[in-house]
């Protein structure tokens, strides 16, 4: 995350660029607004952390990050959670492009995964809505190796022994809207 900060503010050396690593799921409400469904969301900011928690309702947790980037694109990757739990709950892998980038056409699994334009967070048994704006990714195949991670499995989830899908998508400037109450 690069730049992060209220529309009003200019960006803050040292608080506004930070790593993040999130577990997510695809929802949508009665059938409309598609989007994503944190159910963790972990980062390298106490501060983020702390905002994020606090105005937007989501799972934000202080993780130790590390990213190392290294010839042919190659990625090295890692994340362990500090607080608050559940632990253990880290990530490391090493991951690298393979192809052309491009926006993921409509209708395939890559649109399907990438271009939501709607968070969902929940507070005191209430859900809000917060839109999201942004281009498309531009997509990449990915390959990657040493994956380690227990991300998904404290966030309650079973992965299965399937092999992940992988893309890479360099960054692109998403606007987060303020979070209605649906």
């Amino acid at each position: 995350m690069t730049g992060v900060r209220p529309v009003w503010s200019p960006a803050v050396p040292g608080l506004s660029d930070f790593h993040e690593v999130n577990v997510r799921s695809y929802v949508h409400l009665d059938g409309r607004d598609p989007g994503v469904w944190f159910l963790s969301l972990d980062a390298s900011s106490r501060l983020a952390v702390l905002v994020a928690r606090s105005t937007y309702h989501l799972p934000y947790r202080f993780a130790r990050m590390s990213l190392a980037r290294g010839p042919g694109g190659e990625v090295r990757y890692s994340s362990e959670r500090r607080w608050p739990g559940p632990k253990p709950a880290a990530c490391a892998m090493r991951y690298w492009p393979t192809g052309p980038a491009s926006p993921a056409a409509v209708g395939t699994r890559e649109h399907f995964l990438a271009e939501r334009y709607v968070l969902y967070a929940e507070r005191r048994g209430r859900i809000y809505r917060g839109r999201v704006h942004h281009i498309p990714y531009p997509l990449q195949p990915a390959g990657f190796a040493d994956l380690d991670e227990s991300l998904v499995a404290a966030a309650g989830v079973h992965r299965g022994a399937e092999t992940p899908l992988a893309h890479y998508a360099k960054g692109v400037s998403v606007e987060v809207f303020g979070l209605v109450e649906c």
